[in-house]
C-alpha cells in the first residue's frame, strides 16, 4: 500500500512526499471581547472531499481532515460492509489535490467477489460531518441489524476504573482538537483504559474509521479492547464497531436511542456521558 502525487494533467498535486495535511489551516479573525475587538491568527480544522475509488469506480465523496486516509479508507471499507476482511484490499493509492477546492482520492483495489458486491448494491453517498445514511434512496435500504459481538471474555478483563482511567488520558492524544476546538478523536484503549492509538477527524464516524483502518493494518485483534470517542453516540457508530466485534463503545456525549439500540442488539456495551467520576451505562 503506498501513498503518490497525482500527476493527472490539469491537476497539481500537493508538494509533500507523505501527502497528510497538518490537519488544521490558519486564517486570520477578528477577535471580541468585552466589546473591543483585535485582529488575530486562528487555527481552524481542514475538512476536505475525499473520494474513495474501489476498481477504477467511485462510490464515495466524504468530508474529512485529510491525514491518514490509508487507515480511512480501510476502516470506511471493513464497516460499511464493502470488504469482509482487511485482506480483501490488494493495494491502496492516495492522491492529494491542490487548487481552488483541494481535495484527495483514495483508489482501493479489492477483490473481485467484493466489487461485484459492491456495484450490486452501489448507491450515490455524499457524506458529510454530521451525516451517516446521506444516499440512502429508501428506509429499506438502512442496513440495521447488526453482527453479534463475539464474547471473548475482554469485558470480565476490564480493570474497574478504565473507564475513568481512559477519560484522564485521552485529552493528552487530542492535539488537533486543542488547536482548533473543532475535531473529534477515536481512542483504542486496553483493559486497563490506557489509550493505545488515537485519531482525530471533523467527523466523529472519520476518526473511528481511521482508527478501525489502523487496528486492522496493524493486526490487532479488535475483540481485545474498548473505543473511547469524543462525540456523541450516534446508530452508525455503534454499527461501525458492532461490525468488527468491538466489545464496547465509551462516549464523552449523549447516545441516541437507536445507538442504544443496535447496541443491545450486538450485545456491545455502550456507556456515554463518560467523566473521570463516573459514566451511565445503557443495558444489552
Amino acid at each position: 500500500m503506498s501513498e503518490l502525487q497525482s500527476d493527472q494533467p490539469g491537476d497539481a498535486a500537493l508538494p509533500t512526499q507523505s501527502g497528510d495535511q497538518p490537519g488544521y489551516v490558519q486564517r486570520q479573525v477578528h477577535r471580541h471581547r468585552l466589546g473591543q475587538a483585535a485582529e488575530a491568527t486562528d487555527d481552524v480544522g481542514q475538512e476536505w472531499p475525499v473520494a474513495l475509488v474501489y476498481n477504477g469506480i467511485s462510490h464515495a465523496v466524504m468530508m474529512c481532515t485529510p491525514r491518514e486516509l490509508e487507515a480511512f479508507a480501510v476502516g470506511f471499507s471493513l464497516t460499511e460492509g464493502i470488504v469482509e476482511r482487511g485482506s480483501d484490499i490488494h493495494d491502496i493509492e492516495v492522491y492529494f489535490f491542490d487548487g481552488p477546492l483541494p481535495h484527495a482520492e483514495v483508489h482501493l483495489q479489492v477483490v473481485q467477489q467484493a466489487f461485484v458486491a459492491l456495484k450490486d448494491k452501489r448507491r450515490a453517498l455524499a457524506g458529510r460531518t454530521g451525516c451517516g445514511v446521506c444516499g440512502i434512496e429508501s428506509i429499506e435500504l438502512l442496513d440495521l441489524q447488526p453482527e453479534r459481538v463475539p464474547d471473548t471474555g475482554f469485558l470480565g478483563r476490564l480493570a474497574s476504573d478504565a473507564i475513568a482511567h481512559a477519560a484522564r488520558e485521552l485529552p493528552a492524544h487530542q492535539q488537533l482538537s486543542k488547536l482548533t476546538g473543532g475535531l473529534h478523536a477515536a481512542a483504542w484503549c486496553d483493559e486497563t483504559g490506557a489509550v493505545k492509538y488515537a485519531f482525530e477527524d471533523v467527523g466523529r464516524h472519520n476518526a473511528l474509521d481511521k482508527l478501525i483502518g489502523h487496528l486492522v493494518m496493524q493486526r490487532v485483534d479488535t475483540t481485545q479492547g474498548f473505543v473511547f470517542l469524543s462525540s456523541r453516540a450516534s446508530y452508525e457508530l455503534v454499527r461501525k464497531a458492532a461490525r468488527v466485534g468491538i466489545p464496547m463503545l465509551a462516549t464523552i456525549s449523549a447516545p441516541t436511542s437507536l445507538a442504544i439500540s443496535i447496541a443491545q442488539q450486538a450485545g456491545l456495551r455502550l456507556v456515554s456521558f463518560v467523566r473521570e467520576n463516573g459514566f451511565v451505562e445503557y443495558g444489552a
